[in-house]
């Protein structure tokens, strides 16, 4: 088939399908049921305070289980490369500055929530 008559099937089957569905609505229009008026399809109004509700809700069903989630599958065991901390001591009398504070909340078990710093940002999703 070329491309001029694959177009002219298309637009036969096409013309065909519109035809039959307007027969059918026309046919629907004229057609009464036992004298009852023709019944009509109208969309409900949507409600947004609803819509946006249900959407929250099922959101900290979603977002809680990620919170959650242990991002150290070794956490307490001996295999556990985040409970090893390094450390640099100044000379000059300042405190120490080490990587334990970032890694322990990992080394010990938690999740996203119990990070330092994205900690406080997830406490602001819902679950």
């Amino acid at each position: 088939m070329s491309r001029k008559t694959t177009g002219a099937v298309a637009a036969l089957g096409a013309a065909m399908l519109l035809g039959g569905v307007t027969a059918q609505a026309a046919h629907a229009e004229t057609e009464t049921l036992g004298g009852l008026p023709v019944p009509t399809t109208h969309l409900q109004n949507t409600d947004a305070q609803q819509a946006v509700g249900g959407t929250t809700s099922a959101l900290g069903y979603a977002v809680a289980p990620v919170k959650e989630l242990r991002l150290d599958p070794w956490a307490g065991s001996g295999a556990d490369v985040l409970n090893n901390g390094v450390a640099v001591v100044p000379d000059n009398g300042v405190a120490p500055v080490g990587t334990a504070p970032l890694t322990a909340p990992l080394s010990g078990g938690g999740g996203a929530k119990d990070l330092p710093l994205a900690g406080p940002l997830l406490g602001v999703l819902p679950g």
